[in-house]
């Protein structure tokens, strides 16, 4: 294997390379709007730019930088094809209902398209057809079934034999017309315009609460508020639950990403095949260079094997169809799936309509999160808006839903069960640079990391947001939750929700 084509030592998405974003201050003192958004992605930029243009007083809190949550490590697919999915939601909703995603899906590739227009965006957009395919006999009766539900909502579709990919291939079922993009670069003039309009973007800005008196106010890790009239939480996790009991009916899962170069020409096209593990394939330029996105490796955050071996099953897939001349990055994106595959996009509960929550995206975030934003501020403009009863996040279908609720929390049950029982007597003396072990000190469940610098970094493991103990994640030096997918650094910081504070530290002196 050559020097290029090996692995990168750290993870890191390509989309923040060679792109330079603006900086924003943290919030020091307590202000007042008329919305105030939490979280700097794909929803939350474009609600803010959308209720902006209507002279809309809006402020954006970030607890890190913007564009480096989920949109900031998205595959950035613009389609209405998310996976097998039409079939499926016909039988648990009908197909008026079913109706209404497709279109909620098409309306997002509709306003995307138009804000790349409107604003001359060079962001790489670029209509592809979208496959899936199999190469497996038992999914080819499942794609015709697909192509059937396509017909019924007129989707303009084809099944096929064979597809440009160099992938053995048994049937295909494309979906004409699709997009894709460079996400940064078009969120980018969507900041620049926010700011041009007024919003006020805060980064390092951690939102922990909200609180009522006559109006909502979002709270913050050092206490200052933002008192406005609408909330929306566009944090991936909602920060706030409000008693809407999210963490019983979501679950997280990581997915991983490869970006490389090869002698093969990319043939346009955006992929995903039907059977596990999942294969997704994309092509991208950076520097005039193209590059293959290959993507998948599907599990629940903090569980199954070392996360290294996620990655290395994507370089031999990648090594084995297309060739690996170089191999440029590697990164791995988290992302909520609800118990019937639809987001939640409304009011966080019945009683709470000034909140909106807008989450579970299930990995197709390009367009679910653009039409969030847009459903959002019809919500909070009075506008009419068709997709309510679909979104709502006080919904619940009996079928698929009751199942689906039992298993993902006997699975949270088993795991906070687990964590407390689980012995260990690993030794932090053996542990070699950049690696990582759990063991206990003092009778405490402790993970330790030891630096490159030998430095060793101890942490209490149990997690603050309902006490699971967190495990190791080996491919992105990071502390996982089994439970609800809280994330936090080998430090201790929190990088994804829904926990709100830090590992606690233990000193090993």
């Amino acid at each position: 294997m050559s020097e290029n084509s090996r692995m990168p030592q750290f993870p890191e998405p390509f989309w923040r390379d060679y792109v330079s974003l603006p900086s924003f201050p943290k919030l020091e003192d307590s202000i007042s709007v008329d919305v105030g958004i939490v979280g700097g992605g794909i929803t939350g930029i474009t609600a803010a730019y959308l209720l902006a243009k209507e002279n809309v007083k809006v402020a954006v809190l970030d607890a890190g930088v913007i564009l480096n949550g989920t949109t900031g490590h998205t595959t950035a697919k613009i389609t209405a094809q998310h996976g097998l999915i039409y079939d499926e939601l016909m039988q648990h909703f009908g197909i008026e209902k079913t109706s209404l995603y497709y279109d909620a899906c098409k309306e997002a590739k509709q306003l995307i398209e138009h804000l790349v227009e409107k604003h001359d965006i060079d962001c790489e957009y670029k209509k592809e057809d979208a496959y899936i395919f199999t190469d497996a006999k038992a999914y080819i009766s499942q794609l015709e079934t697909e192509k059937k539900a396509y017909e019924k909502l007129k989707i303009d579709s084809e099944l096929v034999d064979d597809i440009p990919l160099d992938v053995s291939t048994k049937s295909a079922l494309i979906m004409k017309n699709q997009a894709q993009f460079h996400p940064l670069k078009y969120l980018k003039v969507l900041v620049e315009q926010c700011v041009e309009n007024g919003v006020q973007f805060y980064e390092q800005t951690t939102a922990v609460d909200v609180e009522y008196n006559k109006h909502p106010s979002i709270i913050t890790r050092d206490g200052k508020r933002v008192t406005c009239r609408y909330v929306i939480q566009a944090s991936h996790y909602p920060f706030y639950d409000g008693q809407g009991f999210y963490p019983t009916r979501m679950y997280p899962e990581r997915s991983y990403i490869i970006a490389v170069k090869s002698d093969k020409k990319f043939p346009g096209g955006m992929y995903i095949n039907a059977e596990k593990p999942t294969r997704s394939v994309r092509g991208a330029r950076i520097k005039g260079e193209d590059l293959w996105l290959i993507v998948g490796e599907n599990h629940k955050t903090g569980q199954g094997k070392s996360t290294m071996k996620h990655y290395e099953a994507l370089q031999k897939y990648a090594d084995q169809h297309f060739g690996i001349n170089e191999f440029a990055y590697r990164w791995s994106a988290q992302d909520l799936t609800t118990l019937d595959k639809v987001p939640y996009i409304g009011p966080v509960t019945k009683a709470q309509q000034s909140v909106f929550v807008a989450t579970g995206f299930r990995k197709w975030g390009m367009t679910n999160g653009t039409i969030a934003a847009k459903h959002i501020t019809d919500m909070i403009l009075d506008n009419d808006t068709p997709y309510q009863d679909l979104y709502s996040p006080a919904r619940f279908q009996a079928d698929p839903a009751i199942k689906k609720f039992t298993t993902t929390n006997a699975d949270v049950a088993k795991h906070l069960i687990k964590g407390k029982l689980e012995y260990t007597e690993n030794n932090i003396d053996k542990l070699t640079p950049d690696d990582a072990t759990v063991t206990r000190i003092n009778g405490k469940r402790t993970g330790v990391y030891k630096d490159k610098d030998n430095n060793l970094h101890a942490l209490d493991t149990t997690c603050q947001h309902l006490g699971c103990e967190v495990h190791w994640n080996s491919g992105d030096r990071t502390w996982d939750c089994p439970c609800h997918g809280s994330r936090y650094s080998y430090t201790g910081e929190v990088i994804e929700g829904p926990a709100k504070r830090p590992l606690n530290k233990v000193d090993i002196e």
